[in-house]
């Protein structure tokens, strides 16, 4: 249970990352830097969350 809570608060973190960087911060000269970060904390969720269902976690 608390791994799938840790998987929703690592989405819900890239999530407002990724607002930072399309909206606010679309300007700011880091904001494909802020991109990519989302995509890791996204690629983070998605291995747990797979780890989890496969039995490996």
């Amino acid at each position: 249970m608390a791994l799938w809570l840790f998987v929703i608060l690592i989405c819900l973190s890239a999530s407002f990352v990724l607002y930072l960087a399309l909206g606010p911060l679309r300007r700011a000269p880091n904001a494909g830097m802020l991109r990519l970060i989302a995509l890791v904390q996204y690629a983070a969720a998605l291995l747990l969350a797979a780890a989890r269902l496969l039995g490996k976690a």
